[in-house]
């Protein structure tokens, strides 16, 4: 784990690590506004383990976000945790195009139009 830098905060598009029962990768999600004042973050959790009956899953590819190994972002687990449990460095950003795969994701999980 590398020093914090002052002013440190994830960033919208960000892969990190988590610090939960177990280290977990996953994607920041919320507007940097937010991700900046607030104390916790929006994230969307990333599993290497593909499950082919969840359309809701969307695949990132291996190296997309700093990850090592292809996997998929939990589109229908989008969850709150504090920023204390982010892990300083983020291992990468996912492409635009990642990016827009799970925005669509995360709406059609929520039903949002």
């Amino acid at each position: 784990m590398s020093k914090v830098p002052t002013g440190w905060y994830p960033k919208r598009s960000e892969v990190y690590w988590l610090r939960l029962d177990k280290n977990r990768p996953a994607l920041i999600i919320s507007n940097d506004a937010l991700n900046r004042h607030a104390l916790d973050v929006c994230v969307v959790p990333i599993t290497s383990v593909h499950h082919g009956r969840f359309a809701l899953r969307v695949a990132i590819g291996a190296e997309d976000g700093g990850l090592a190994r292809n996997s998929w972002a939990k589109c229908d687990q989008v969850t709150t945790l504090d920023k204390q449990d982010v892990v300083y460095p983020p291992l990468g950003r996912v492409s635009p195009a990642t990016l827009r795969r799970i925005e669509e994701g995360i709406r059609l999980a929520l039903d949002l139009s």
